[in-house]
């Protein structure tokens, strides 16, 4: 295939996996990895590490991912919405009075970011040059271009008639959900330390934990960082008041450069928070470099220079006390996104094994 690149991000891993990859740093997850992450586990106890789909509640969070809407499917005879507590005796074709069977099919409508998801590749590109030509393209992680390999909006977008608004054609979640997401994963307990105070945690911070608790992250390991922010959407009980939502509980405080060199130079294979989006949202009223950058340094950092795939809002509340209570911080992590092609984010439910 022709290389679709010249000129890579510095410090980025565009081609350390092929010129076609599009995995990243999941390339990490190895057997070994799978191995290690089995090696954890001695109690047999799991825990689910995704918070119930319809939260946060509203679109305070974000206005434009909508609370999933369940309905039922279709009936037999094509009048919508109608496929649900249906007496199998009374269906007109399929029907007979000797049935018994009671029947109910549903659909949803979800914004795949709307809670527990992850960030594929996909997510979060930028404007940059990667023909060396001296003019910035919209491109995503190892080059994969917007309008030729990420289409949309536009009718056809698979181009295949199948009606699709949006379509990856590279990057889409369904890779990873191929290769697999299981391995070590690795919780540093931000909560424990902070509380609910609103914090950004710089490198410094970080080590101080890290160092407190015992906690080693080794390359391939899914790093997990628990704020207590999802803890506290639980409590909220779908009904977050929006100050509320951005000033509570830790994040990871990319103005710090150290911290971000970290984050390349561990080579995690994926990082996780249960808070909104890992890193702080300061909006650009804080922001006073006055040159081109990232609004999200870390999405910008992980999703398009290293394929580092992102989670959010995930649930680690007692995941994390039974880990203190047994001194640990490792277990195994089960975590594979939709194998639905195209999308750039999925939900996920995540299981943690002990």
């Amino acid at each position: 295939m022709t290389k679709r690149w010249t000129r890579r991000p510095d410090g980025s891993t565009w081609g350390d996996w092929g010129d076609d990859d599009e995995l990243g740093r999941i390339n990490l997850v190895t057997p070994e990895k799978v191995l290690e992450g089995a090696r954890e586990v001695h109690a047999g106890i799991s825990f689910c590490l995704s918070l119930p789909l319809d939260f946060p509640g509203g679109t305070a969070l974000n206005q434009r991912r909508h609370p999933p809407v369940i309905a039922p499917t279709e009936d037999m005879n094509g009048n919508a919405a109608a496929f649900y507590n249906v007496r199998m005796r009374e269906m007109e074709d399929w029907g007979d009075p000797r049935y018994v069977d009671v029947w109910a099919d549903d659909v949803v409508t979800l914004a795949l970011q709307y809670s527990t998801q992850w960030d594929s590749l996909a997510h979060v590109g930028a404007e940059f040059d990667a023909d060396g030509d001296g003019e910035e393209e919209a491109v995503y992680y190892n080059g994969y271009r917007a309008g030729v390999d990420l289409v949309g909006p536009s009718d056809d977008a698979r181009g295949d008639g199948s009606g699709h608004r949006s379509f990856a054609h590279h990057l889409g979640m369904e890779h990873m959900a191929f290769h697999g997401v299981q391995g070590r994963g690795v919780l540093v307990d931000l909560a424990h330390h902070f509380g609910h105070e609103w914090k950004g945690v710089d490198l410094a911070t970080l080590q101080e934990v890290m160092a407190a608790d015992d906690v080693v992250v080794e390359p391939g390991d899914i790093l997990l960082l628990h704020t207590g922010f999802a803890t506290k959407l639980l409590e909220w009980d779908r009904r977050p008041s929006p100050r509320d939502l951005f000033t509570t509980c830790a994040w990871l405080d990319a103005r710090d450069e150290s911290l971000l060199e970290w984050i390349a130079d561990s080579q995690i294979a994926a990082l996780v928070a249960d808070n909104y989006a890992v890193e702080g949202m300061l909006g650009k009223d804080a922001d006073k470099d006055p040159t081109r950058h990232s609004f999200l340094p870390i999405h910008h950092l992980c999703l398009f220079k290293l394929g580092v795939p992102l989670g959010e809002l995930w649930y680690l509340h007692e995941l994390a006390t039974w880990l203190r209570a047994h001194n640990r911080s490792r277990f195994l992590l089960t975590a594979p996104p939709l194998r639905l092609p195209g999308i750039v984010s999925s939900p996920v439910t995540p299981i943690a094994t002990v």
